[in-house]
């Protein structure tokens, strides 16, 4: 492997001056920095990242903590993480909390020690008490998605009130009135959200959200499942399941199906998070799609304004009603469809 040395001897400059060509400094000449350059290319030279962060105090690295890699929306959040990090000439390290808050803490604290320089965390609850000892470290952090309040740190998030109002509307249109949701957890910010937002769009419709019409989830498809087969032993079960996430509600389309029951024509389905697949089950499956990329892409912008000294804004965007084929709608009716 090629050394700092081996460039300066291969371009006929000192070392200092490869150094200074590295770390972009104006002072080299033109023709200089050219021949450093190519020597670079020709040696296959990459400076020890680690190395250099002991001058800089960087490491060019962003941790990035995200609640369950097997949840698609996560996947697709990270592979977007990555992207725009890439971009911006950073490098990060994932780590899978799988819906645990000790596990989350143990990635966090590892993430720390490898002297990373920020953090992206989606918390998988809202009372690790590590996460505020971070913020109050000065250690540069931005939640994604999820948010613990009380911890002043910029928030990337999407607001699905006005698409879960949008898609209550759509199936009161429809002819549906007795809709019951699968919650996710009440200890994150997203669970209690959704629920909320359900109740009161219900509510502006004149209709009620019985406690037997509530599902208690983890966001697992498990509980999706076992969510619905409640739902469906009611002496009076619901028209609509709406789960406030895709992997619960595969579960609850798992629950459907084994009652040998069909979507939508005895019970209609719908789900908070859209993913590339929800068009290919039969029935298409009626979604409130948050934003994925531009929330990966603004969280890793303002997570690098905080490594660099600047106060960045939280930043909150809508996420919007997808219409498909399984709460009922003619399959020619393009409203608000994709």
């Amino acid at each position: 492997m090629a050394s700092i040395k081996d460039v300066a001897a291969q371009a006929g400059v000192s070392v200092a001056t490869v150094s200074r060509v590295l770390n972009s400094h104006p002072s080299v000449s033109a023709e200089a920095r050219t021949r450093v350059l190519a020597a670079v290319d020709a040696l296959g030279y990459r400076p020890n990242a680690v190395a250099r962060s002991l001058r800089t105090a960087q490491t060019r690295t962003l941790g990035l903590v995200i609640s369950d890699v097997l949840n698609p929306y996560f996947t697709e959040l990270a592979r977007f993480v990555e992207e725009e990090a890439r971009a911006l000439g950073y490098s990060v390290i994932i780590g899978n909390a799988d819906e645990r808050p000790e596990l989350q803490d143990h990635h966090i604290r590892t993430l720390i020690d490898r002297r990373i320089d920020g953090l992206l965390v989606s918390p998988a609850d809202g009372g690790s008490p590590l996460m505020r000892e971070v913020s109050l470290s000065g250690t540069p952090m931005v939640f994604v998605d999820r948010w613990i309040p009380g911890i002043d740190v910029p928030v990337v998030r999407a607001d699905g009130t006005g698409a879960v109002k949008d898609l209550v509307a759509h199936l009161h249109e429809l002819g549906h009135r007795r809709l019951a949701i699968i919650a996710g957890p009440a200890a994150t910010t997203t669970g209690n959200e959704r629920v909320e937002a359900f109740r009161e769009a219900l509510r502006e419709l004149g209709l009620a959200l019985p406690d037997a019409y509530i599902g208690q989830g983890d966001f697992q498809a498990a509980s999706g499942r076992r969510a619905t087969e409640g739902f469906l032993a009611l002496p009076e079960p619901p028209e609509v399941v709406f789960a406030a996430d895709n992997l619960m509600a595969l579960g609850a389309l798992d629950a459907i199906r084994a009652r040998g029951l069909r979507v939508p024509d005895d019970i209609a389905l719908a789900a908070f998070d859209d993913i590339p697949w929800f068009v290919h089950t039969d029935p298409p499956i009626t979604t409130v799609a948050q934003p994925t990329a531009e929330l990966a892409r603004a969280a890793v912008r303002a997570l690098a304004d905080l490594i660099e000294g600047r106060t960045p804004q939280s930043v909150t965007l809508p996420a919007r009603l997808v219409v498909r084929r399984s709460c009922g709608q003619d399959a020619t009716d393009q409203r608000s469809t994709r």
